[in-house]
Order: structure tokens, then C-alpha cells, then sequence
């Protein structure tokens, strides 16, 4: 065991942790089925099988798109496992796209983050009016690079209205010392370019990091660094931990639903 390996093991430290994928994985596949035309699955966006997106449509004309962006540490699930949590925007009248993209150790981080740009751009090709972009843990990262001048076309990236980073991964050096980097393979140079607070913060976007108030100290930190590095505002779920505090994209009438919405 290296020296952060406990600071960032999210399952040791949930109990039923292992219960979590299962439950996501058939709400997800339940929630589709109930869609049916109003969803399309594995929309591609890049040459690769896992280079795809669903697209949840609402009922009548969308207000602007929404952008959930996966977790697992770049090296696990795919959209798959997500789709119940569309249910929110997409009562308020909104379009939800979800991408999954390839995984370390096939790719290096900094290219899950050209994918998701590629991702975000083919959708903003595909739809009209405001984006706003939600991730959580990794995820909560690569849709904070978006932000990045370097990342998106200015005509995309001029859409993105609302970021929600949850739970999200925002300084990457400490992952060099777990075990799991023989995986991700950060070196120094990456973790550097790839790390949101070593970004200038964004400009016209409004952003709300969150949390779970029972997450490790190490993702309250990240949250925390996160918020006061960009200027932004960060919100501690009282009661909620790594793999639940996401449950509220699913209920329109949800903290988190109104600030990804930009309400």
C-alpha cells in the first residue's frame, strides 16, 4: 500500500459499497427501457467503441442540454450505468447527453479529456441553446477541463452556461502516490496540466462544486481547494458520501438539479 491508497479508497470505506454498481446499473437499464424512443443510445463521437454518448430527449422542445460526465478513477463503468440520473433536468424540460470514453491504462488521462471535448462538441453540434455540464468524481474533472481555453472551440465552450463538478477530482498529484497510478500512469508533467486548480479560473460559467459531508477528508479537501482556487461557490451534502450524493440528479426539484440548470 502507498501513502494515499486509503485517502482516496472510496469502497473501503462505504458499507455495502459493493452493492452500489449493481443498483446503478439495472435503475439505469430500467430507466431507458421506460424512455424508449426518447432515448438514443451509443451516438458516436470518436473512432473508438467506447467513443459514444446517450442522448435522453425530454417531452416537447428542450430548454438546452445537459452534459453528466462518469466517474470510476478514468479506469471503470461507462455511461451505461447512469441513465436513471437524467430523470431530473429531463422533467424540467431539458436534453441529458451522457459520454463514456476509453479508460486508462489504454489511454493517458489528458487524452480522456481531448475525447470528452470531443464529446461535448459533437453534442453542442447536435443541439441548440445552453449547455451545462455535470461530472462527479472523475467526471467532476474532465468537465472542469473543459473550461479550459486550450480544450474546446470558443463557440462551444461560449454555450457552457452551468458546471457542477461533484465529488470531483481536482488536483491529481496525490494520485501518483496510491497504487492505482500503475493504471493511470500520472507522472508529473500530467498531473500539472491536468489538474483544474492549477487552471485560471472560468469566466461567464457559473460553477458549484459539491460534496458529501461523509466523504473521505481527501475529496472534501479536493472540493474544497476546487471552490476557493476558482472563486466558486461549494456545497457540503450533509448526510451523503462518495456514492450517493450524486442520487439527487435524478429529482427535479433537487438543490443540484437547479444549480446544474443554472436555477
Amino acid at each position: 500500500m502507498t501513502q494515499f491508497d486509503d485517502a482516496y479508497d472510496n469502497s473501503g470505506h462505504i458499507e455495502g459499497a459493493e452493492t452500489y454498481p449493481p443498483k446503478w446499473e439495472k435503475a439505469a437499464a430500467a430507466f431507458r427501457q421506460e424512455l424508449g424512443a426518447r432515448a438514443q443510445i451509443g451516438v458516436s463521437y470518436g473512432p473508438s467503441d467506447r467513443q459514444v454518448f446517450d442522448f435522453f430527449q425530454p417531452e416537447g422542445v428542450s430548454r438546452g442540454t445537459v452534459i453528466f460526465v462518469h466517474g470510476g478513477y478514468w479506469k471503470a463503468f461507462d455511461s451505461s450505468y447512469w441513465s436513471h440520473l437524467a430523470a431530473g433536468p429531463l422533467s424540467r424540460g431539458w436534453a441529458v447527453a451522457m459520454p463514456s470514453y476509453d479508460l486508462c491504462p489504454d489511454v493517458r488521462i489528458g487524452e480522456i479529456t481531448t475525447q470528452i471535448a470531443a464529446a461535448v462538441t459533437e453534442i453542442s453540434r447536435r443541439t441548440f441553446g445552453t449547455l451545462s455540464l455535470a461530472g462527479h468524481s472523475a467526471g467532476g474533472h474532465l468537465v472542469s477541463r473543459m473550461t479550459d481555453p486550450l480544450v474546446l472551440p470558443s463557440e462551444v465552450r461560449d454555450r457552457i452556461a452551468n458546471i457542477a463538478p461533484i465529488s470531483a477530482v481536482a488536483d491529481l498529484a496525490p494520485l501518483m502516490q496510491t497504487s492505482m497510478n500503475d493504471i493511470l500512469g500520472i507522472d508529473a508533467a500530467e498531473a500539472q496540466a491536468e489538474s483544474p486548480v492549477n487552471m485560471s479560473p472560468p469566466h461567464g460559467v457559473n460553477v458549484t462544486v459539491w460534496v458529501g459531508a461523509d466523504e473521505r477528508p481527501a475529496f472534501l479537501e479536493q472540493s474544497e481547494q476546487l471552490s476557493r482556487v476558482w472563486g466558486a461557490r461549494q456545497v457540503v451534502v450533509e448526510g451523503k458520501h462518495h456514492f450517493d450524493v450524486i442520487d439527487a440528479l435524478a429529482d427535479p426539484e433537487s438543490d443540484m438539479v437547479r444549480a446544474v440548470l443554472g436555477g
